[in-house]
């Protein structure tokens, strides 16, 4: 079985819709598998400051960052991502684009000389790729032709991904959730109705070498 991080990010913990849609998808792909949680309302990451900035030039490595400890959580969330085979990142959004816990969360992962490298054709991730969901619920909707506002959520996640080396990401959106019991239930079941077609090459039984290669 495939060794899964998921990464809540909402304020609302267990009771978000965001939470609730990738239950679903988590126990359609990992029933049964080892499964590692970090709830980013429990245990909110801290914000970037002047020591980790002067800190992560001196740690590029795993071993040099060890003895210094403004990259003490920035190394542990990025050995949660090397220790496991499947990315889920289940996150509301808000004002656009993704909430502050998540913002931070990748300020921490996404690291000069650790998990990317800078040359003269632009950065290169020096993560493993691997499956990846990121499950968005938004209060209005955002997918055409139907969207009143604009998404920041995926083309971001989609480019500071990317920089570390994961892009095999598939995006699930449970939409218009504010807008009533009956659109915010139709936004659910849309939603649901997604993690097929986005698991299933991962789908235990399923015989996919995509679900072979990491297990």
């Amino acid at each position: 079985m495939p060794r899964v991080l998921h990464v809540a990010a909402s304020p609302k913990g267990e009771a978000a819709y965001s939470w609730q849609v990738a239950e679903a998808l988590l126990a359609r792909i990992d029933p049964d598998g080892e499964r590692l949680v970090r709830r980013l309302d429990l245990a909110p990451p801290p914000f970037p400051t002047a020591d980790f900035a002067a800190a992560m030039i001196q740690g590029q490595t795993a071993a040099a960052a060890a003895a210094l400890p403004a990259l003490a959580y920035s190394e542990a969330a990025i050995r949660d991502l090397e220790a496991t085979d499947v990315l889920t990142i289940s996150t509301p959004m808000h004002n656009f684009t993704v909430p502050a816990a998540l913002k931070a969360w990748l300020d921490q992962v996404v690291r000069f000389g650790r998990t990317f490298q800078s040359t003269p054709e632009g950065k290169i991730g020096l993560l493993r790729d691997r499956p990846t969901f990121i499950v968005i619920a938004s209060g209005g909707a955002i997918t055409p032709p139907a969207a009143r506002q604009p998404d920041f959520v995926q083309p971001y996640l989609t480019a500071i991904l990317d920089c570390i080396g994961i892009r095999d990401l598939r995006f699930i959106r449970a939409e218009a959730l504010s807008r009533g019991p009956d659109a915010a239930a139709a936004g659910l079941t849309a939603a649901r109705a997604t993690i097929d077609a986005a698991a299933g090459d991962l789908a235990p039984g399923s015989g996919a070498a995509a679900y072979s290669a990491i297990t």
